[in-house]
This record gives structure tokens, C-alpha cells and sequence, in this order.
């Protein structure tokens, strides 16, 4: 029966430190072969060119080329390479546009040996991985964008009246400022009140100076 090929990995990180420590660390595993390294993502494209890795360790942040720039270009030639973006960011956006272009697994530097091992056989085998820290940053932001921001339905009418009450305004005073009638003042207050949940002014100008909706008076 014939040995299995070992997983031909490559690294692509600016820090020769970096690169360096990694290929010690995967020539250790029979099962993986260290088959070059890149410091950017130009030296990267040139380098699959040329030992054609079945997984990519790569950074985000480089010289000439960027990390997800890079994984877009190499992957449009060679989309059968599994990429790992391993860095030391955790910003959301940076992780959404890295597996928009298609990275197989977005990964902190300070992942454990073990992990990384199973994450480069995940990736050779098809199988996405995020590291927990990736994965928080995604749940979060998408709670995020699932809760509506408090007063974001009030209308630009609404929000000078509630700004005028934060002011300690009454009615009155507010239906002469704006130019409208007392019982216009009184239906938006009304519409401001349901919008915000709330059963009082008080209330009403409190969670809107708590949250920022309205301006602190001077």
C-alpha cells in the first residue's frame, strides 16, 4: 500500500522570526512538509508558482501586497490551495473580508501546536476553521447587527423634540421653537415615548442622554 504524500505547506509573514519558527515547528510532523516561505504577498504568488503548497500559512498585514489581496490573487490561479490567515488581529471586518476571499481558516498567532496542526489537516482536508477568538468577533458582531440601535426609527422631527426636551423644555415652549402647534408637540412626544419603550418624559430624556440619542444640555 502507498504512503500517503505529506500536506506541503508553505508560510507567508513579513517576520523572518516568524517564517523561520514556523518551518522548524512543521518539519517536526511527519505528516507535513515545509516547502518554502514568502515575506509578502507578490514574493507568496511567485512561491506557489513555483513549489505549488497544498495549504498556505499566511499573514495579513504586508509590505506591497495585503494578506487578503493576496489571498484573492492566489486563489483565482490556484484555487485548489487551502489558505490560513494566521495573524494577530481579531477585528471583525478583517475576518469577514479574509473568508470573503476565500481563506480556509482565520487563526491567532498565540494558537496552541496542537491547534495549528489540526487546523492546517482541516484545511488540507477541506474543512473551514476559526480560532475562538475569530468566531467571538463574528457572534458578536453579528448580535450587533441583529439589535437595532436604540432611536434609530425616530424621525428628524422627533429627534429635535426630544432634544428640546432633554433641554428641559415643555410643550409650550417647544411648539414656539419649532413653529407648530401644541397638540403636534403632544403627538410627537407620544410617538417618541412608544419608540423609546419608555411611559414618561423623564424616562424618555434619561435612556436619551444615557445612549446618546440626544445632545447633553450646556
Amino acid at each position: 500500500m502507498k504512503a500517503q504524500s505529506p500536506i506541503r505547506v508553505a508560510v507567508v509573514d513579513d517576520h523572518v522570526v516568524v517564517r523561520k519558527g514556523l518551518a522548524t515547528f512543521l518539519v517536526g510532523h511527519d505528516d507535513l512538509e515545509f516547502v518554502g516561505d514568502a515575506a509578502d504577498g507578490i514574493e507568496a504568488l511567485q512561491l506557489c508558482d513555483q513549489v505549488h503548497p497544498n495549504v498556505l500559512l499566511m499573514d495579513l498585514f504586508m509590505p506591497h501586497m495585503d494578506g487578503v489581496t493576496a489571498v484573492r490573487t492566489i486563489l483565482k490561479r490556484y484555487p485548489q490551495i487551502a489558505i490560513i490567515i494566521l495573524t494577530s488581529f481579531k477585528d471583525e471586518k478583517l475576518i469577514q473580508n479574509a473568508l470573503k476571499a476565500g481563506a480556509m481558516g482565520y487563526i491567532l498567532k498565540d494558537v496552541s501546536p496542537e491547534e495549528l496542526i489540526l487546523a492546517i489537516r482541516d484545511a488540507y482536508a477541506g474543512r473551514p476553521t476559526l480560532g475562538p477568538e475569530a468566531t467571538r468577533a463574528l457572534i458578536e458582531a453579528s448580535i450587533k447587527r441583529s439589535t437595532p440601535s436604540l432611536g434609530h426609527d425616530l424621525t428628524d422631527r422627533e429627534h429635535k423634540v426630544l432634544e428640546l426636551m432633554s433641554k428641559g423644555m415643555d410643550n409650550s415652549q417647544i411648539a414656539d421653537i419649532l413653529i407648530i402647534s401644541l397638540s403636534t408637540v403632544k403627538f410627537h412626544v407620544s410617538n417618541i415615548l412608544s419608540k423609546l419603550q419608555v411611559s414618561s418624559r423623564t424616562e424618555a430624556v434619561a435612556l436619551a442622554l444615557r445612549h446618546e440619542i440626544a445632545d447633553k444640555p450646556d
